[in-house]
């Protein structure tokens, strides 16, 4: 037989994936890892797509979804966020943010370009550069900095190959978030260089402590901004797979492309749900938004107590936990508290070299499930000592 790819068959498999495949294998572990809310999706987002497939709304869409589900899109953007795009020719309807990522890299990479990712990050952003031709270029982000882009940092990487930077704020691992005055900082070196910045606004409902801000809301660089997001982590919908991405006219229409011979269209019943969502389903964001906060605080605080370095995240529902005082490299501490204590974390390696002496807990588990898992981990640490 002829061999494999080498692009692909050279990606490691996920981190996350890897821990959550293990604890899956144990009885009574508690699993933190995987980024999925514990709440059900609301009610009458499913009665919606019920509806529409009892009634035969059961076919191919528009390759670019929905038209009332564009629209619906637009319109709270711009009330939310003061974002603005045309729902005719500057938005797709993907399968999860994820295909929205994969469709920014196809359409912008030439063999040979590089792509700032930020580090730590996402595990899906640099694999989907590498399958892309594309070259992933880290910046590194620190914790004293709460994990923020600094200019001078940016500086730093771009280069004359330089097409594009993948962001991610509020941040999956870390919880960072930035403001608008840190975006202000960054906005004329984006300009000058005139690279891509493919922003993945995922979290953007979970932003905790001040506004949600993106780059799309400075009019100088909209341009060249490529907002990606879904419905996936606000709504409690990731198994629906509905995401989107909205970009100037010119790129969307070669994105579309990609989208109508790969794709086609996404799942009607799940654009139906989206639609309902999107109307009538802020209430249950906000309402779950509130438990996350909770959680959170609670998390933190007793990580902090038990003599685990956590910044405050200010969005998403992850900590990340510094556990370099434990003398553990990030692998084998995960490895020793899911072995010792059934508790399933990930390790910050698996989100980049950055990544190192940090672990990744999600708080998207029930308040009893986060209380028993603190138990155990504060028992693991005590058993280290001995």
């Amino acid at each position: 037989m002829k061999s494999l790819s080498t692009k692909a068959t050279s990606i490691k498999p996920s981190g996350i994936r890897k821990f959550f495949d293990l604890a899956s294998t144990m009885e009574g572990v508690i699993s933190l890892g995987v980024g999925e809310p514990d709440f059900a999706t609301p009610w009458h987002i499913c009665e919606n797509a019920i509806h529409y497939m009892s009634t035969g709304h059961t076919h191919y869409t528009a390759n670019r979804g929905l038209l009332e589900l564009r629209e619906e899109i637009c319109k709270f953007h711009k009330e939310h966020y003061n974002q603005t795009y045309d729902p005719e020719n500057e938005v797709i309807i993907t399968i999860g943010g994820s295909e929205a990522i994969d469709l920014c890299m196809r359409a912008l990479l030439n063999p040979g370009d590089e792509v700032i990712v930020l580090d730590p990050n996402y595990v899906a952003y640099a694999p989907s550069v590498t399958l892309s031709d594309g070259v992933v270029v880290p910046l590194q982000l620190k914790e004293e900095n709460d994990f923020k882009i600094l200019p001078e940092d940016l500086k730093k990487v771009i280069t004359p190959k330089t097409k594009a930077m993948i962001i991610n704020y509020p941040s999956n691992p870390t919880g960072g978030v930035m403001t608008k005055e840190d975006y202000a900082k960054i906005v004329d070196i984006i300009k000058e260089s005139g690279i891509y910045v493919v922003s993945d606004e995922i979290y953007a409902e979970l932003s905790f402590d001040q506004p949600f801000a993106s780059l799309a809301q400075f009019d100088e660089i909209k341009s060249q901004i490529i907002v990606v997001n879904g419905f996936s982590k606000a709504y409690a919908m990731t198994g629906w797979r509905l995401g989107y991405c909205m970009a100037n006219k010119e790129l969307s229409s070669v994105m579309n492309k990609i989208h109508q011979y790969v794709i086609m269209s996404a799942p009607v019943m799940s654009q139906y749900a989206g639609i309902e969502a999107i109307k009538n389903g802020y209430d249950d964001v906000l309402m779950m938004k509130d438990d996350y906060l909770k959680r959170r605080n609670f998390l933190v605080n007793r990580l902090n107590r038990m003599g685990l370095k956590t910044n405050m995240p200010h969005g998403t529902f992850y900590v990340f936990c510094n556990i370099q005082s434990t003398g553990l490299d990030s692998e084998t501490f995960c490895e020793k508290l899911l072995q010792k204590q059934k508790v399933a974390c990930v390790p910050g390696s698996a989100f980049g070299q950055s990544g190192e002496g940090y672990i990744r807990i999600s708080y998207a588990y029930s308040i009893d499930h986060i209380k028993e898992a603190v138990v155990r981990l504060e028992q693991f640490l005590k058993d280290l000592d001995k």
